[in-house]
């Protein structure tokens, strides 16, 4: 290490690569200079894939890179901290995919004494990587290949004593299904198909473990700081998810007419009283849980009728809305049990249930011979995973994705696949939340609501949602950067509504933990820095303006149920060339000085 790593707190100053083709690692060091900008998380991993060209690799090939990157505040006190982010190139948009995910990985990642996990090269027999106190292990995973995520952690837990900590693919991860995920005691790093990267390594699972903590700067201080966040953690501001969960937003979004329904046909769902938790609660047994070193407790379990597992399910309301008003399926059974088998296969949600939903489009509309597929059909719905999950038949093709499955099929299909650059789109109606459409527009890893906050300002005085405007484009930018900084502190974004004074107070916890001194206008500044590089990493993949825009249905027609709203493409371009300048690129979205070259 360089001398200004020695004695840093929150960090080990070090990341290690890890090459799966030979199991061998070298550990390189990480300046305060370079942690200061890009601190941890989604920040840290996109630096990470930057400095290694990963831009240059196919996703699936043994060349790229995937990147597990820690943060300053995991281990430490605060709550929702013991977070990680995996981020690659993505296999379903070719694009940078950043995703997050709650566990004790995160804890034992940290102690292995390394602030990020590298990986490339590809094995020749599926592996177990182990990280341990710095030390790596290449070890045969062949009695694990084909199990789901949740059985193989249950051998590997066995197999290791109760110090490790493992993130694990399924069954589509090792098929390399463009939207496959990794897993670690029921939570997903879901979205882009990070598992398809690591499958496309031959990698089922890694392995972390050790003894080595990073000091804090100021721990009387952090201690409090952390008592007083976790007081506000049990507030009004979470107070929804606790008792709810996030299907809590179901029946608002529904009378609101921004709930996509029958693959984005309409805005609100028949049948959506029976989706809501008071009325899943009551039909069936109810547990909940909370992610490790959290105090909210959103996490709502509810147990399926389903002859093959006798597992609870976890239900959030994008699960809900892309398996059930998406694919118009109302029998919560049926949505259920698809969600359940969405994680046995290690498959996400929203990508499974959109590119269902478009396939039963194509079907309705004779572009498909898959006369069994039909909106509204349950039983369809699970078999059409069961494809997936087998690629056989129709699997094929469901398990590219929307965008890929409508180039193939043609008939003009693309204008109604559900997805922006490839990724498939959240349960946000972009005609009746128009700001939020912008945000799925611009998106760096595509339709997005975890890297963008834009509806709230849809929801909130500051604008009209049916009518966007450059004002409110501009206005998008400063929940952008907020949720920059959320995505590489690491925290999770539930807490957002407990901060008055968002930059300003995360610079305090990122102080009392590092000894630093960054103040609020210091935190907007690195927020502006990491969106830059994620924008980098895209321009340097073959990123262009025409990728910046929505389905052709969104912008030439309108909601059958909520006539009024209407968003057209000229209104999209004003907000995107608000944005861009807002972000001090070009008006067409291009960093000065970047290109693809």
């Amino acid at each position: 290490m360089q001398e200004d790593d020695v004695n840093r707190c929150g960090y080990h100053g070090a990341y290690i690569s890890v090459d799966a083709t030979t199991g061998t690692s070298s550990q390189s060091s990480l300046t305060e200079s370079i942690l200061r900008r890009f601190p941890g998380g989604s920040a840290l991993g996109t630096h990470l894939l930057l400095e290694h060209h990963a831009w240059q690799h196919d996703p699936l090939s043994a060349e790229s890179s995937l990147v597990f990157a820690f943060s300053p505040l995991v281990g430490s006190p605060l709550t929702t901290s013991a977070k990680f982010a995996v981020v690659s190139r993505s296999p379903l948009t070719g694009r940078l995919n950043d995703s997050l995910a709650s566990s004790t990985f995160a804890l034992a990642g940290k102690r292995s004494g390394n602030d990020a996990i590298l990986i490339t090269g590809k094995s020749k027999t599926p592996c177990i990587l182990v990280i341990d106190d710095q030390q790596t292990r290449k070890l045969p995973a062949d009695h694990l290949w084909g199990l789901s995520a949740e059985d193989a952690e249950a051998r590997l837990k066995k197999q290791f004593d109760g110090g490790h900590h493992f993130a694990v693919i399924g069954p589509a991860g090792e098929q390399q299904v463009s939207y496959a995920t990794i897993s670690h005691n029921g939570r997903h790093a879901g979205r882009g198909g990070s598992g398809a990267v690591l499958g496309g390594k031959r990698v089922k699972a890694v392995v972390v473990a050790g003894n080595q903590r990073t000091a804090w700067a100021n721990t009387d201080g952090l201690v409090k700081r952390a008592k007083q966040l976790s007081d506000l953690s049990f507030g009004p501001a979470t107070e929804k998810y606790r008792e709810l969960g996030t299907a809590a937003n179901l029946l608002v979004f529904n009378r609101l007419h921004c709930l996509p329904t029958r693959n984005f046909q309409r805005g609100s769902f028949a049948n959506s009283d029976q989706f809501s938790p008071e009325a899943l609660g009551a039909a069936r047994n109810k547990t909940r849980t909370s992610c490790a070193a959290c105090t909210i407790g959103c996490t709502h379990l509810y147990s399926t009728n389903s002859p093959t597992s006798n597992r609870n399910v976890r239900i959030e309301y994008e699960n809900i809305y892309a398996l059930g008003p998406l694919c118009d399926v109302q029998d919560p059974e049926a949505v259920l049990q698809a969600s359940q088998r969405c994680d046995e296969l290690g498959i996400d949600t929203i990508s499974t249930g959109g590119t269902i939903a478009f396939a039963m489009e194509c079907v309705e509309r004779g572009f498909l011979n898959e006369t069994w597929l039909r909106f509204g059909d349950g039983a369809a719905l699970l078999e059409a995973i069961h494809l997936i999950g087998t690629g056989a038949g129709l699997g094929k093709l469901l398990r590219q994705g929307s965008r890929a499955m409508a180039n193939i099929i043609g008939h003009n299909s693309i204008e109604f696949a559900p997805q922006v650059k490839g990724l498939e789109i959240p349960g946000y109606e972009p005609r009746a939340l128009q700001t939020m459409a912008l945000g799925f527009a611009v998106g760096t890893r595509g339709a997005d609501h975890n890297r963008s906050g834009a509806y709230e300002i849809d929801f909130s005085d500051a604008a009209d949602r049916r009518n966007g405007t450059a004002a409110a484009a501009r206005l998008a930018v400063d929940t952008e950067d907020k949720a920059a900084i959320m995505d590489s502190l690491i925290l999770c974004k539930f807490l957002r509504g407990v901060f008055s004074d968002y930059f300003g107070e995360t610079a305090e916890l990122l102080n009392l933990v590092t000894g630093w001194n960054f103040d609020k206008a210091g935190m907007q500044v690195m927020a502006q820095g990491i969106i830059n590089a994620k924008k980098e990493f895209n321009i340097r993949c073959g990123w262009t303006p025409a990728e910046d825009t929505l389905p052709h249905r969104m912008l030439n027609s309108v909601l059958r149920d909520d006539p009024t709203a209407q968003l057209n493409t000229q209104t999209l371009q004003t907000m995107i060339t608000a944005y861009n300048l807002k972000r001090g690129w070009t008006a067409d979205g291009y960093l000065d000085g970047i290109s693809s070259k």
